[in-house]
């Protein structure tokens, strides 16, 4: 075999096995640490995932504008995401076809020794992922592009007639506009860039840029009658789609950044052998041997550049990597599926978020643990409800306690709300379709379980409710529907101040004293509001939930009632136990200790007593929290 036969083979080799332990380790990273099921699962933060329905009518409505079927098929492969391993490989395969699509046109414009650039698509992808922001589609955009600028330098490659090179991007110009929109100009770009600093031919190079000024205009503004604006920037990131939301506008830089790598990557590489020769009339020639990094060993050029490579991307995921971020994204993903066990223990990644502690407080009473283990998390008296002005834009994560306590009134117009500002997403349809069920409103119910079972992943709860509503008409016989219309009250109310919760809490009690919810989410707001003299006199509804022994909560709370009133309580045939006696004569020794002196004892009361409600009520509820 000729030397330098096999040189190629080993470099190709060399390439090949490097991409696949690259975007293996891709594939993991996005499987197992990012996860893309919390992207999916979080409507709120993520406002631009896309709604997708089985059907042609939901197709034909993407064929009314350029992009369309780039929208179309993004908003399918998205809802992949729904499973963690095929939305990791989805998001896989388009990083790896992006470097494809970069590796040949590097070698098309003889810039192959810059191979490594090939990486950089999927390591800003990995960046924007880490952050937990969606811009999938904008990505299909430019990813569609590349394909098609492939094609061209490929249709090409043999072509001398200017008219014939001509012809080919015109034609390829008007399906890209129909089919990407506004991506197209980057593809008028790169082509035009080509032409005129590759191939050194001016007027076709004018005539492709030419050709991206005229091509929107009459094919997105006068045939699909578009807005011009629409027509030149939609799927880019110039759409203001995009811009006009502050959620969407996040990592957009990224974004810019890998529509800009290419051109900049073009015109880079003609200023450098400007520099280097003085002269542009070798543009199509490789750089002369003696600027070539020349090592004798393929094999450590090879380990050199792949370490740098793992060097680059494990920087990049690390100083992006948002732990705050998909701590909430993974508790409120827990709670959406119920699964208040493995709640809890994610939580423990970034307890101080109050969209966090707020899913922990529902999960610890899901697990029987509220009244035991509240205080083991940072709280505060707006926690439970998010009732601050501050979370009053978070009507979907509210609308699974609203529903979960009783609120069904409450909980629809979060709903409905959500459902107008963030689109037909399926969690949001099937709580709708929930609450309409229980309040009999089983027209209404049928749209929504209509509308869901055309999804790919809630049809078969659609469907099961569907069928039921045709053997039951009442759903007198479904144990979910029967719990709710026992303990929703018929007329409920927004919470406005922290009195207005106090007020609905009881009414739900009002309405069923069996609602434990609602009992324990009571007693858990006035513990950590201080309201002590309300929390004893409602501990005889303990009897109601048939509670032997006062949680350990409760009995801290009412030790220091009796030392702060210095009255009895009536413990209803119960008793205190000695330990909780004794960690209050503790708390109170080391208090002594350090002569009352609140600050000074902060430190040792922390690590003995941090998760009791004696230290709560003496530091954090007063804001003295360090």
């Amino acid at each position: 075999m000729p030397g330098s036969l096999r040189k190629l083979l080993d470099q190709d080799i060399g390439r090949t096995s490097r991409s696949l332990i690259f975007f293996v380790l891709f594939y993991l990273y996005l499987w197992f640490v990012v996860d893309l099921r919390l992207i999916y699962n979080c409507t709120e933060v993520i406002t631009n995932f896309p709604v997708f329905y089985r059907g042609w009518a939901f197709f034909c409505g993407f064929l009314s504008h350029p992009g369309g079927l780039v929208e179309y098929t993004g908003a399918f492969l998205s809802q992949l995401f729904y499973i963690s391993w095929a939305g990791a490989l989805v998001v896989t395969i388009q990083a790896w076809l992006m470097s494809v699509c970069i590796g040949c046109i590097l070698k098309a414009v003889n810039l192959s020794h810059l191979c490594l650039l090939r990486f950089m698509p999927p390591i800003l992808l990995l960046i924007t992922y880490t952050q937990y922001t969606y811009h999938f589609i904008t990505i299909m955009a430019f990813l569609v592009t590349l394909v098609f600028v492939c094609l061209y330098l490929r249709i090409t490659y043999s072509l001398t007639s200017n008219t014939s090179r001509l012809i080919v991007v015109l034609v390829l110009s008007v399906i890209l506009q129909a089919i990407a929109a506004g991506a197209y100009l980057l593809f008028a770009a790169v082509c035009a860039m080509y032409e005129l600093l590759f191939r050194r031919q001016c007027l076709l190079g004018l005539l492709y840029l030419l050709s991206a000024v005229v091509i929107p205009y009459v094919e997105g503004v006068l045939i699909f009658g578009v807005s011009i604006i629409d027509a030149y920037s939609n799927l880019s990131p110039l759409s203001w789609k995009i811009l006009s939301f502050d959620n969407r506008r996040e990592l957009i830089v990224i974004i810019y950044i890998l529509y800009l790598l290419l051109p900049l990557t073009m015109l880079a590489s003609v200023f450098w052998q400007i520099i280097q020769n003085s002269k542009i009339t070798n543009r199509l020639n490789p750089l002369p041997a003696k600027m070539k990094f020349n090592i004798n060993s393929q094999v450590l050029k090879w380990i050199i550049e792949s370490l740098v490579l793992l060097a680059i991307a494990s920087t990049a995921v690390f100083f992006s990597y948002d732990k705050e971020k998909k701590t909430v994204f993974v508790t409120d993903f827990y709670a959406r599926q119920r699964m208040w066990p493995q709640l809890l223990r994610a939580a423990r990644c970034y307890p101080d978020n109050y969209f966090v502690v707020n899913a922990v407080n529902r999960a610890l009473y899901h697990t029987g643990r509220l009244s035991y283990d509240m205080f083991s998390w940072p709280q505060n008296p707006h926690t439970l409800f998010l009732s601050t002005k501050k979370y009053e834009h978070t009507s979907c994560k509210k609308s699974g306690i609203y529903l979960d306590i009783g609120l069904l009134n409450m909980a629809e117009n979060a709903l409905t709300e959500s459902l107008e500002g963030l689109g037909e997403r399926p969690s949001i349809l099937k709580g709708l379709a929930l609450i309409n069920m229980v309040k009999a409103n089983y027209d209404s119910a049928g749209i929504y379980l209509g509308a869901l079972s055309k999804t790919l992943f809630y049809d078969d709860w659609a469907n099961n409710y569907l069928e039921l509503l045709k053997s039951d008409p009442d759903l007198s016989e479904n144990k979910e529907i029967k719990r709710l219309r026992s303990v929703c009250m018929e007329k409920d109310y927004g919470f406005t101040s922290l009195n207005n919760i106090e007020v609905i809490l009881l009414q739900l009690l009002e309405k069923n004293r069996q609602n434990r919810m609602a009992f324990e989410y009571l007693m858990s707001w006035y513990l950590l509001n201080g309201r002590l003299d309300k929390f004893v006199q409602n501990l005889d509804r303990l009897d109601d939930f048939g509670v032997s022994q006062f949680p350990r909560l409760y009995e801290e709370a009412m030790l220091i009632y009796v030392f702060s009133v210095r009255k009895p309580v009536n413990l209803l045939g119960r008793q205190i136990s000695a330990e909780s006696r004794q960690r209050f004569d503790g708390f109170n020794q080391i208090l002594n200790d350090y002569k009352k002196n609140k600050q000074a004892a902060y430190n040792k009361l922390a690590k003995d007593y941090g998760d009791s409600y004696f230290f709560y009520y003496v530091y954090r509820r007063q804001g003295m929290e360090q």
